[in-house]
């Protein structure tokens, strides 16, 4: 690897399928070159040695795997590294820098910080790192990140790599001013819309707002096959909220101390809890093995973040499953099926023989699995019961498996809102309805006064024979039955 050769902008559009390897396609390189290639002779020694790699990422957590990397390999071949990123104490970095390090990778604000120290020499810098490039962009790092690129004099002695998923404006004109004048693009998209993973089995599914706490653990039981769950929230405030509610639950967002996400982090990855309640600061990158299921609250601001967000599951060849929530009377999510190029499966809420069918399967595992050692202790019992009960040696089995399971109560649940404790009934109009409050009018009609005042709330189903869905509690459905 020439020194004076410019390494491309990569675009890898589609995260989903990215894993370590994409980080190792830099790193590996980097470090033949500082030992082995054409920089090694001009590359400082020593006490107070100046960096020779710089690197710049987006989130703290991407800064620390990324140098776990450079630690692993690098220290291997006898490199140095630090890892300079917010929410940390400066001196312990200081400290670092004055030593000596090769290698420094970091997020910008701290990269920054240090620079205005005056901690950080870039003179005998080879190697500059600029990766998740749009992602930077998106979190307000543009002045950052073209500080501490134009601190580089002269930039013929130093390689430049530039990852981005995408090539707005900005990521085009950092290229423009801070790569070479020969360099070359290696873009393995093209022109064509990011992609959301084909490994994964997209599915979208309507929650009001207020149900969100009660579906969730039901969706994680029916879809996690007991792999690990990443949450996503729109605001840090509502990922502890909701983590809160959730038993084994963590949260992860920015305003949490760095130190406690990184003790989150190691305990989601070793399988201390399952289930991470998580803003994006966990959707590009990190390195998270068996995330089986994927949940979003609410449909996102944008398509990528979608593609982002499902992408933490069904890598490295592995299947999985992304299911996003949505308020059928607010949201619309066309707009992410047609440009993130999947087939969205439209289902219910998981009513309660899904849920038994799960439940009564890890029973049965759990119950296989009971020494044989136990059978005298309990036989004399188990033939009282089933010469008393009146019930076959089936259904007997079939209240164990529900008790075992902790699951002894069926619970309805709305089709249309996924409330627990209503029931959807679908009315059909033999001509238009052109207005709810006609809609609501008409249905009326049909129900007793007693049963007005249940009506929870109504959604428009249809175009031409106008469909009225309305949510109901249990008793007022059984009424109507009686009708």
């Amino acid at each position: 690897m020439s020194s004076n050769r410019q390494l491309p902008i990569v675009t890898n559009g589609d995260r989903s399928d990215r894993i370590a390897g994409k980080t190792l396609a830099f790193v590996l390189p980097i470090l033949e070159s500082l030992t082995n290639g054409p920089t090694k002779a001009s590359r400082k020694t020593g006490y107070g040695k100046a960096p020779s790699v710089l690197v710049l990422l987006p989130t703290r957590e991407l800064a620390k795997q990324v140098h776990s990397d450079f630690e692993v390999y690098g220290g291997a071949v006898g490199l140095t590294s630090c890892c300079l990123y917010g929410g940390a104490p400066y001196q312990s970095q200081e400290m670092k820098l004055r030593r000596g390090v090769d290698i420094v990778i970091g997020t910008p604000g701290r990269i920054k910080d240090h620079i205005e120290r005056g901690n950080i020499d870039f003179s005998s810098l080879k190697f500059r790192v600029l990766d998740e490039a749009d992602e930077m962009l998106r979190m307000g790092f543009v002045e950052d990140v073209e500080l501490i690129l134009g601190k580089v004099e002269d930039v013929s002695k130093v390689q430049t790599l530039l990852f981005s998923a995408t090539l707005p404006s900005w990521v085009k004109q950092i290229a423009s001013r801070f790569l070479k004048a020969n360099k070359k693009t290696a873009d393995l998209v093209g022109n064509e819309k990011m992609k959301a993973s084909t490994n994964v089995r997209h599915i979208v599914l309507p929650c009001s707002s207020s149900a969100r706490s009660q579906l969730i653990p039901d969706i994680i039981r029916c879809y996690s096959s007991g792999g690990r769950t990443i949450i996503f929230t729109e605001t840090k405030d509502s990922a502890s909220e909701l983590a809160g509610l959730l038993p084994g639950a963590r949260a992860l967002h920015g305003d949490i101390q760095q130190s406690q996400r990184e003790v989150t982090l190691s305990g989601f990855r070793s399988g201390k809890f399952l289930t991470l309640v998580a803003t994006n600061v966990a959707a590009r990158g990190l390195d998270i093995n068996d995330v089986q299921l994927i949940i979003q609250c609410e449909p996102p601001r944008d398509v990528e973040a979608y593609i982002h967000r499902s992408g933490r599951t069904g890598r490295a060849g592995n299947t999985g499953v992304a299911v996003m929530l949505y308020d059928p009377r607010r949201s619309n999510v066309s707009k992410i099926e047609r440009e993130s190029g999947v087939k969205f499966e439209h289902i219910s809420a998981p009513q309660p023989s899904d849920i038994a069918k799960t439940a009564g399967a890890e029973a049965a595992e759990t119950i296989t699995q009971v020494s044989d050692s136990v059978i005298p202790a309990f036989k004399s019992v188990a033939e009282e019961l089933l010469s008393t009960s009146g019930l076959s040696a089936v259904e007997l089995l079939a209240k164990a498996l529900a008790k075992a399971s902790g699951y002894t109560e069926i619970k309805k649940r709305s089709l249309l809102a996924s409330m627990e404790n209503y029931v959807t009934v679908l009315l059909e109009a033999g001509r238009p309805i052109y207005t709810p409050s006609c809609g609501h009018a008409h249905i009326l009609l049909c129900l007793s006064w007693k049963m007005k005042s249940q009506i929870k709330s109504m959604c428009h189903i249809g175009m031409n024979w106008l469909k009225w869905a309305t949510l109901m509690r249990s008793l007022c459905a059984l009424a109507y039955c009686e009708m």
